[in-house]
């Protein structure tokens, strides 16, 4: 028998059952099980009594079982919350819009990045300069600050526009997430009961 084999025989604590609920739970919020296919999955967690049950249910997810092979729980992989991230998902090149707003999605989170270093840089340089070298023109870092955060804008065609736009669909991403992050917790809750019940 081998530790995959092992694992499989072990049975589960109402903690397992609530901790693969939870992984469940992730994936759906972030876009890779529908709402029927969460309820499904999540109704025969509530029912299953061997870590080997619970195998099926995730064998098509990124991590596969949240279990190792000595059946202690690990944790799934975490994403964005973009339902664009979810396996398969890739645009189809007949969907003009949706390769336009992939690509702001794209364009936006690069030039946030490229932001925060540039600002982290900065303000780094300003203080060596302030209080290790004491210079009195530390000051004229900030006005450069303007030109170089508007050079990733130019190279990525990046507008004033398109920040807006990137900003609502952000917004708007994180309340479906927010939003499928609450479906599951009422879901885990509805089968909170029958988790409870005696092992044997």
């Amino acid at each position: 028998m081998n530790s995959a084999d092992g694992a499989d025989g072990l049975r589960l604590s109402d903690n397992d059952r609530i901790h693969a609920m939870s992984a469940l739970g992730t994936h759906f919020a972030d876009g890779r099980l529908d709402e029927h296919e969460f309820n499904e999955r999540s109704g025969a967690v509530a029912e299953a009594r061997t870590v080997g049950e619970l195998r099926p249910l995730f064998t098509d997810l990124p991590g596969g079982l949240p279990f190792d092979e000595n059946g202690t729980a690990v944790a799934v992989p975490g994403q964005d919350g973009a339902v664009t991230d979810r396996p398969g998902a890739e645009l189809s090149p007949l969907d003009p819009e949706a390769a336009e707003v992939e690509s702001l999605r794209k364009r936006g989170n690069l030039v946030q990045t490229i932001d925060g270093v540039v600002l982290g840089v900065t303000l780094v340089s300003f203080l060596v300069l302030q209080f290790v070298f004491h210079m009195s023109y530390a000051w004229i870092v900030w006005p450069s600050l303007a030109v170089t955060l508007s050079v990733p804008r130019m190279l990525l065609k990046y507008s004033d526009e398109d920040e807006e736009l990137f900003e609502e669909i952000k917004e708007a991403d994180q309340e479906t997430r927010k939003e499928r992050l609450r479906r599951a917790a009422e879901r885990m809750h509805e089968l909170e009961p029958r988790e409870k019940r005696d092992e044997d």
